[in-house]
C-alpha cells in the first residue's frame, strides 16, 4: 500500500494515544489547504497497539489529502461544516471527513478534520456514524474560535479525538447485540417480581421511553446492571440497540454522548458522576435509573432539552473567546431530574418467553403506528404547520391517549420520527417541564 504514498513531511506532528484493547480506528488527521503547497497535513492522532492493520505515517497523510482534493473552489455559509465519506476500496480504508473553514496563520483555510477506519469495519461504523460526526462537528466549532485566536487547534480537537477512539473500542467489546434472548432480561418468567422490583421496573420502561428510549443504567453490580440494560434495549430497534452499550467489569466506561442506553458502574465510594455537559449534548433527554435504589429519574423533554443544549453550547462557545485555556470552563454538574409518575401497561404479559416476545413486538409496532397517526393528525390540524396547533384535547380523545403518560410516550416516539415537534406542538413560548405536565395533565 506504501507505493505510490509522497514522502511525510518532516512539519508534520504526531501524537499515539493509548487505548485499552484494539481500537478500529486507524488514524485521525487535521489538514489544511495551503494556496502554494496544496493539501497540508498538521496533525495525526493513531491509537498505540494492537490494530486491525497498520498505516505508516506516510500513508496516512497520503489519505488525508485525498480528502482536501477538490475543495479549493469550496463556498459553503459562514461556520458550515460538510461531512464527506470516502470508501476507498483500492486502499482497504474508509474515511470519514469534516470540511470547515478556519484561520491559520491570518489567513482563511480549507480545513478538515477526518477519521480512517479499515473497509472490513464499514458495517460496524455505519450505525454510530451520527454520533461520531455530531461531537466532532461541536469540538470543530471550539476548534475555530481557537484558531481565529491564534491558538493551536490540536490541543481543543484531542479532547474529542482521543474519546472517540475509546468509544469505537468500547463498542467492539461491549455493544448491545442486535438480537436479544428475553431470558436475558428481567422479563424472564422467574425474575419478574423477583429480581427487580415490579414497581420499579414500571417506572424504568415508561421513562425510558418517553425520553426517547436514552437512559443510563448505573449500579454496583454489573450482571444486574446489563440485564436492565438489556431489558431496555427491547423497546429498541435493532438499529439503536448497536448504539447501545452494556456496563464493563471491574472499571467502568466513562459516559458517552449520543449513546441510547449504556451501563456504568459506581466507583468504590458508591457515586457515579455524570458530566452534565455530555449529558446535555446527548441528542434526547435521559432517564438515569439506579438500580442499587431503585430510582428513576428523567431529565425535562425534548423541547426543553433543545432549548437547555442550545442556550448552554451558545455560553460555552462565548466562554471560549473570554479565556485562554478550557479550564476555566464552568464545571460539569448533572442538572435537575424529575421523578417518572408515569407507567405503561407493558407488564400485562402472557406466561411463556415466546408469548411475551410476541406482545413486545407487537406493543412497539403499536407505539409506532401510534405516533405516525399523531403526526399526521397534527398536520391536518395545522395544514402541514401552516397553522398553529390549538387542539392537544380533541387529539388525546381522538387518539386514545387520555390515560395519565401515554401522550409523552407516543410525542417521544413522534419526536424521533419528526425533530422539533415537542416545540411545534408546546408553541413559542418556553415551557418548563413542569408547566408541560400541567398542560398535558390540563387538557
Amino acid at each position: 500500500m506504501s507505493s505510490g504514498c509522497p514522502p511525510q513531511s518532516p512539519a508534520v506532528a504526531k501524537s499515539e494515544v493509548a487505548i485499552a484493547g484494539e481500537c478500529p480506528l486507524l488514524a485521525a488527521t487535521f489538514a489544511y489547504w495551503d494556496n502554494i503547497l496544496g493539501p497540508r497535513v498538521r496533525h495525526i492522532w493513531a491509537p498505540k497497539g494492537d490494530q486491525l492493520m497498520f498505516l505508516s505515517d506516510g500513508e496516512v497523510t497520503f489519505l488525508a489529502n485525498h480528502t482536501l482534493n477538490g475543495e479549493i473552489l469550496r463556498s459553503a455559509e459562514c461556520g458550515a461544516v460538510d461531512v464527506k465519506f470516502f470508501v476507498l476500496a483500492e486502499k482497504g480504508v474508509i474515511i470519514v471527513s469534516l470540511i470547515f473553514d478556519g484561520e491559520l496563520k491570518g489567513d482563511k483555510n480549507t480545513c478538515a478534520l477526518s477519521i480512517i477506519l479499515p473497509q472490513t469495519e464499514l458495517a460496524f461504523y455505519l450505525p454510530l456514524h451520527t454520533i461520531c460526526v455530531e461531537r466532532l462537528k461541536h469540538v470543530i466549532r471550539k476548534g475555530r474560535i481557537w484558531m481565529q485566536k491564534g491558538y493551536n487547534i490540536t490541543s481543543v480537537l484531542t479532547l474529542e479525538i482521543v474519546p472517540i477512539m475509546e468509544l469505537l473500542t468500547s463498542m467492539k467489546t461491549h455493544s448491545v447485540p442486535e438480537d436479544i434472548d428475553i431470558k436475558d432480561t428481567v422479563l424472564n418468567d422467574d425474575d419478574i417480581g423477583d429480581s427487580c422490583h415490579e414497581d420499579f421496573l414500571h417506572k424504568a420502561i415508561s421513562s425510558h421511553l418517553q425520553t426517547c428510549g436514552c437512559s443510563i443504567v448505573v449500579g454496583s453490580n454489573p450482571e444486574k446492571v446489563n440485564k436492565i440494560v438489556r431489558t431496555l434495549c427491547l423497546f429498541l430497534t435493532p438499529a439503536e440497540r448497536k448504539c447501545s452499550r452494556l456496563c464493563r467489569a471491574p472499571s467502568s466506561f466513562k459516559y458517552d454522548t449520543g449513546l441510547f442506553v449504556q451501563g456504568l458502574l459506581k466507583d468504590s465510594t458508591g457515586s457515579c458522576v455524570l458530566p452534565f455537559r455530555q449529558v446535555l449534548y446527548s441528542p434526547y433527554p435521559t432517564t438515569h435509573i439506579d438500580v442499587d435504589i431503585n430510582t428513576v429519574k428523567q431529565m425535562p423533554p425534548c423541547h426543553e432539552h433543545t432549548y437547555n443544549q442550545r442556550r448552554y453550547m451558545r455560553s460555552e462557545l462565548s466562554m471560549l473567546w473570554k479565556t485562554d485555556s478550557e479550564e476555566d470552563i464552568p464545571p460539569d454538574t448533572l442538572g435537575p431530574l424529575t421523578d417518572t409518575l408515569y407507567r405503561t401497561q407493558v407488564f400485562m404479559l402472557k406466561p411463556g418467553l415466546g408469548l411475551r416476545s410476541t406482545y413486545l413486538a407487537q406493543f412497539l409496532l403499536l407505539l409506532h403506528r401510534k405516533a405516525l397517526t399523531l403526526l399526521k393528525y397534527i398536520e391536518d390540524e395545522t395544514q402541514k404547520g401552516k397553522k398553529p396547533f390549538r387542539s392537544l384535547r380533541n387529539l388525546k380523545t381522538d387518539l386514545d391517549l387520555t390515560v395519565e403518560g401515554d401522550l409523552s410516550i407516543i410525542m417521544a416516539f413522534a419526536e424521533k420520527l419528526r425533530a422539533g415537534l415537542h416545540s411545534f406542538v408546546f408553541g413559542k413560548s418556553f415551557y418548563t417541564s413542569m408547566q408541560e405536565r400541567d398542560v398535558l395533565v390540563g387538557f
